[in-house]
């Protein structure tokens, strides 16, 4: 009884996000905005924190974000992440290999290390402040990838380094976090040990390095026409395998979202390439938009308070300057391009779930206090509609640049 009472919960709260997510889209892009933020904003207020707390049923708010509404969120961020990697194939992703490590790792140091100072000057503990430093590593590539898709810009040099980078970050703030709960749960601080550090780090990523090799070499092999000759079998066997590939990435330790992106790009240049991009695109339009949603939802307002959000200023202000910054210099050097580099800090600027287990991981652990956890989720919410209208603001500049140019070139005819 009790769980056909928490899948009618489910279904309830899935249809409740999607119809709100797909009409304040509708809103959004007739008022030439971000439809992500559409879709993100639609979550936060019919969510159980906001208008949902007062549309009762049975006791309790219509809608609730339990846990299995956030598999579904997760699942969401696997196809999301799987189209991102279906946009790049292994060739171009080698090719930028040297940039986007470059970015990627700065996205991670310079907010590491900044917050982790800047925390500890506020009088924080050491393993607070390196818990608050790790939750302002990770960009949500998702948000960056849903964005740019949006605006037409996913096969931009600049797009291709977001994503490579991005990818490339996730995997070391996953290293990081490793880390430092693992110093947690040591219980001291004092006896770092550099080559321990390093060696957890380049473990993750030779677990990445295997991982993408194996796809590439597997997948295409595996989801072809050759061997699967019923209808909707490609399809089914590529969903499997990207299903697969995120679990795999999961229990090695990765975020399951890079195991979504290796088998994408595994099929980026396979000969079932545009039925399988057709197909998932098709599955992206329910799973994209109730990502958003469910993130959006989480945000619960109630307990903000002065003390909160002059913390959270800081906390957003290094969320952002460090990116911007830390990601933005790098690829301004490798793209050669100021306007386009810049464009790539903008969009590492958002946070998203490493942000969140950060937080949760703080929480359940004692370590992080009610105020801590709610400045990080609201760093992760603000950062994350900052960034698709940041961006458009950036891309309409480019449009200004261009359009006296072709007035002119008009005149002169």
């Amino acid at each position: 009884m009790v769980a056909e009472s928490q899948l009618i919960e489910t279904i309830i709260g899935v249809g409740i996000l999607l119809f709100a997510a797909k009409m304040l889209a509708e809103v959004f892009l007739r008022l030439k905005l971000p439809i992500v933020l559409g879709e993100l904003l639609a979550g936060m207020i019919v969510g159980p924190f906001a208008l949902g707390a007062f549309i009762m049923f049975e006791g309790r708010s219509l809608v609730q974000i339990n846990s299995e509404m956030i598999v579904l969120g997760e699942i969401g961020a696997l196809v999301i992440l799987f189209m991102a990697g279906l946009e790049m194939t292994p060739k171009e992703f080698l090719k930028g290999g040297k940039a986007s490590f470059t970015v990627g790792t700065a996205g991670v140091v310079f907010p590491f290390f900044a917050g982790l100072i800047v925390f500890q000057l506020f009088g924080f503990g050491a393993f607070e402040s390196m818990l608050i430093a790790t939750a302002l590593t990770a960009t949500s590539i998702a948000i960056s990838v849903q964005v740019l898709t949006e605006f037409g810009k996913i096969k931009t040099p600049e797009a291709r380094l977001i994503i490579g980078a991005a990818v490339i970050d996730d995997i070391l703030a996953i290293a990081v976090l490793s880390v430092v709960t693992s110093l947690g749960a040591e219980g001291d601080l004092g006896e770092l040990n550099a080559l321990d550090v390093t060696f957890t780090i380049l473990q993750v990523l030779g677990f990445f390095a295997v991982m993408l090799i194996a796809s590439v070499l597997i997948i295409p092999r595996v989801v072809t026409p050759r061997l699967w000759k019923a209808k909707g079998s490609v399809e089914a066997i590529a969903t499997a395998c990207l299903f697969g590939a995120s679990a795999l990435a999961g229990l090695i330790g990765l975020s399951p979202i890079v195991g979504a992106f290796a088998v994408g790009m595994a099929l980026s240049t396979s000969q079932v390439f545009e039925r399988i991009e057709g197909f998932i695109r098709r599955i992206g339009i329910i799973f994209a938009p109730l990502f958003f949603a469910i993130i959006g939802a989480q945000v619960d307002f109630r307990g903000i308070n002065l003390e909160i959000l002059m913390l959270s200023a800081v906390v957003i202000g290094i969320a952002v300057i460090t990116k911007y910054i830390g990601c933005g210099l790098p690829a301004w050097y490798f793209l050669k391009s100021k306007s386009k580099g810049m464009k790539v800090g903008v969009g590492m600027i958002s946070r998203g779930e490493v942000g969140l287990i950060v937080a949760g991981v703080g929480l359940s652990s004692g370590v992080l206090t009610s105020n801590i956890y709610s400045t990080i989720v609201l760093m992760v919410a603000v950062t994350t509609i900052i960034t698709p209208i940041w961006l458009k603001i950036e891309y309409k500049k480019d449009l200004k640049k261009k359009s006296p140019n072709v007035s002119d070139s008009n005149d002169k005819n």
